[in-house]
C-alpha cells in the first residue's frame, strides 16, 4: 500500500462546490495499475470518506428502513459524511481511524486480499509522518491571491470598492470589483492592513468571484447560462443587502457586524457608472468588457 497526501482546490461549478484541503488516499496495486482503495477529504467543508472510489463491482446494503436492498456504486465508491462535531480535525481523525480500522475499511471497499495482508503495527509506525505531511500541505499550500486594489477607489464606510481593468497572461480578464477593509490595527497604526475580503472578477471568458481571497479562498464561477451579465448580478447582490452574509461567509464576521448600509448605498451610484464605463472602454479597446490591452499583474502571485 501507499499513502497519498495532497492540497486539492475544489472551484465551484468547475470541479465542484467552492472548496480547498487536503486528501489522503490510501492506494494499492491493482492488477498492475496503482489504485485509490480509500479516500479521505480533509478540507475546509467537505469532510467525508470513500469506500473503493475506483471499484466499479463495489456493493452495499442500505438499511432496512430505508428499504435495505443491495445498491451498486457504479464505480464512483460509497461516500460517508464525517460529522465535523463529533470528528473535530478531519487530518487527525483520519489518522487515527487508519491506526485502528484499516484493514476492516479495506474489507468493507471490496479488497479483503489487501486487508489480510495489511500489518497495522508497520502502518503505525508511519502514520506520525503522514500525520505532519497531510498539516503542512493545509497550512503551506493554501491557494490565496493578493489582487491589486483598483484604480478607482469608493469609501463606504468601514469598507471601500476598487474598480479595475483587469487582464491575465493568458488573456482572459475583465472588469474586477475588488471589496476591501483595513484590518489587523486601527487606521492610525503603521501596522495596520489593507485586505481584500471579497473579489468580484467579471471576466470575458471564465468569470468568477472569492469568497476571502486571502483567507480561505473559496472561488465560484458563474452559470453563464443562468447569468448573462455577471456585473449586473454583482450589483444586484449590494442592491439586495447580500454584501454582509457574503463577508460573514468569506471569514469577517467583525466587518460584516460594522457594515454602514446607508453609506454603501450612498456609493453605489457613482460606482455602477464608473463600471459600466470601464466596461465600455475595455470593449473599445480589446473587443472583451473591461479587458486592458495590457496585462496587470497581481501584487503577489498565486
Amino acid at each position: 500500500m501507499t499513502f497519498i497526501a495532497r492540497h486539492e482546490l475544489w472551484d465551484g461549478n468547475i470541479q465542484d462546490h467552492a472548496d480547498q484541503g487536503v486528501s489522503i488516499v490510501v492506494a494499492g496495486n491493482i492488477d498492475g495499475k496503482e489504485t485509490a482503495l480509500l479516500r479521505f477529504n480533509c478540507f475546509d467543508i467537505e469532510k467525508s470518506y470513500i469506500y473503493g472510489p475506483e471499484n466499479p463491482d463495489l456493493k452495499f446494503e442500505g438499511p432496512m428502513m430505508l428499504g435495505g436492498r443491495a445498491v451498486t456504486t457504479t464505480g464512483a465508491g460509497k461516500l460517508y459524511r464525517m460529522d465535523p462535531i463529533a470528528v473535530g480535525n478531519p487530518i487527525g481523525w483520519t489518522i487515527k481511524t487508519l491506526s485502528t480500522k484499516l484493514p476492516a475499511m479495506l474489507d468493507r471497499a471490496g479488497y479483503p486480499e489487501i486487508a489480510e495482508q495489511v500489518d497495522l503495527e508497520e502502518v503505525v509506525l508511519i502514520l506520525p509522518d503522514l500525520d505532519e505531511c497531510a498539516r503542512d500541505l493545509f497550512a503551506s499550500k493554501r491557494n490565496t491571491v493578493k489582487h491589486n486594489r483598483g484604480t478607482d477607489i469608493f469609501e463606504a464606510g468601514n469598507i471601500r470598492f476598487g474598480l479595475e481593468m483587469r487582464r491575465l497572461p493568458v488573456g482572459d480578464g475583465g472588469l474586477a470589483v475588488h471589496v476591501l477593509a483595513d484590518l489587523a490595527g486601527s487606521s492610525e497604526k503603521s501596522y495596520v492592513e489593507e485586505t481584500e475580503i471579497m473579489a468580484f472578477d467579471i471576466f470575458w471568458d471564465g468569470p468568477h468571484y472569492h469568497y476571502g481571497p486571502r483567507n480561505k479562498n473559496h472561488r465560484i464561477y458563474w452559470d453563464r447560462t443562468l447569468v448573462d451579465d455577471p456585473l449586473g448580478w454583482v450589483f444586484e447582490q449590494l442592491d439586495s443587502k447580500k454584501l454582509g452574509p457574503m463577508i460573514e461567509h468569506a471569514g469577517y464576521p467583525g466587518v460584516a457586524a460594522d457594515l454602514d448600509i446607508d453609506k454603501i448605498e450612498s456609493v453605489l451610484p457613482a460606482m455602477k457608472k464608473r463600471a459600466r464605463e470601464m466596461q465600455a472602454m475595455g470593449e473599445e479597446l480589446t473587443g472583451h468588457p473591461g479587458l486592458p490591452e495590457e496585462v496587470t499583474p497581481n501584487l503577489v502571485p498565486n
